[in-house]
């Protein structure tokens, strides 16, 4: 099967890797927020600490849930 985006033409197998390592990407970069905002939290006592918005942190965590079952999609 060939998909085609834009002037781009890609068989699907390429295409389907290219969003699997966009996903991928997209989920460690969450992960990595998560984490530097857990290992370090910026709050009054710790002014120099990791910002995240509450929001961030609830949403980040959805967010790589949903990933984390795309993927499994993507890579069966």
């Amino acid at each position: 099967m060939t998909k085609r985006v834009g002037p781009i033409t890609l068989d699907g197998e390429a295409a389907d890797r290219i969003t699997l390592l966009n996903l991928k990407e997209f989920r460690n970069h969450l992960k990595r927020e998560l984490s530097d905002w857990k290992k370090n939290p910026r709050s009054d006592t710790n002014p120099d600490g990791y910002w995240l918005h509450p929001e961030d942190v609830v949403n980040n965590q959805l967010i790589i849930n949903a990933l984390n079952t795309v993927i499994r999609q993507y890579e069966t």
